[in-house]
């Protein structure tokens, strides 16, 4: 019901129906007949979490009543009882440019040996598309094989809350990826497909949003930086924050990372793909830069 209703995205879901397995076997099996008196009863065990757990685990039960209160299971909504924790929004990391450069410079040093490793080809596609597009770890590690071509400077995605939208792809990401594409398993689904899973037998499946996180933390200690301060996440910060310190349109910034906010619509669509595409080209700190073969 969430996932085909609200576009509520899988690991939400997941966690979604975790906290309700969880409140069920709490209250015996009973969660569905749960009234006000036993649901804050229930909440009363939550003090120790942080903001975050306990409006994720609200709004998963919040649905559930919801659910039962629609389709005639109940005729009342004990959601009332469930608590509305204020949370406050962190500031997110950022990497300087010169943090960044040290990141490239390290790709750059590899690229440059006499025979560089078929990994270091895809570490550079996927620091290249997370810092010059912007991409979400999960859309990153999940993208299909044929997804970006030369002659296409952008992708079309289903992102989170499965929401479309347009994301411009700079030239260097494009060489970037044109380069790992050689090395990529003809019969893979995948842009970058698990060596270990097909090793062992396991199938066609992607890289996981874990291993990529791993990448990326082992680059930056590489790089001399701290590598808690470094994910993927905060690569995808990086971009949005450098594209806006060189001038870039915030509402175009928007519509490229697909940002949902309930005052704003989907803006790409309104935004003409060709200008996203230049601006990325040409305000993005590495644009002038080129690739080392």
């Amino acid at each position: 019901m969430l996932a085909a209703e609200r576009g509520v995205a899988k690991n939400t879901l997941l966690a979604y129906r975790s906290d309700l397995s969880a409140a069920s076997d709490m209250l015996a099996g009973k969660l569905a007949a749960a009234g006000k008196d036993t649901l804050s009863i229930l909440t009363a065990g939550w003090s120790h979490l942080a903001n975050s757990s306990i409006a994720r685990k609200a709004a998963a039960l919040r649905g559930f009543f919801g659910f039962l209160e629609e389709e005639g299971f109940r005729q009342d909504n004990p959601s009332a009882a469930l608590p509305r924790p204020v949370q406050s929004r962190a500031l997110p990391k950022v990497l300087d440019i010169a943090e960044v450069e040290a990141l490239f410079a390290s790709i750059e040093a590899r690229l440059s040996k006499p025979k560089p490793s078929p990994l270091d080809y895809r570490l550079s596609a996927l620091v290249e598309l997370l810092y010059g597009s912007g991409l979400r770890a999960t859309e990153l590690v999940a993208l299909p094989r044929a997804s970006i071509m030369r002659d296409r400077p952008y992708i079309i995605l289903i992102g989170k809350g499965a929401k479309e939208r347009l994301v411009p792809i700079s030239d260097r990401a494009r060489q970037a990826v044109g380069t790992w594409h050689a090395f990529v398993p003809k019969d893979s689904k995948y842009l970058f497909p698990s060596r270990a899973a097909r090793a062992s037998g396991k199938g066609d499946v992607h890289i996981s949003r874990i291993r990529l996180f791993q990448i990326i933390r082992e680059l930056a200690a590489e790089s001399g930086i701290d590598p808690a301060k470094v994910s993927p996440h905060v690569l995808r910060h990086a971009f949005a924050t450098h594209l806006l310190a060189g001038g870039a349109n915030l509402r175009a910034l928007q519509a490229m990372l697909g940002h949902a906010d309930i005052a704003t619509t989907q803006i790409y669509t309104h935004v003409d793909s060709s200008k996203l595409v230049e601006l990325v080209n040409q305000r993005h700190p590495l644009a002038k830069r080129t690739l080392s073969r």
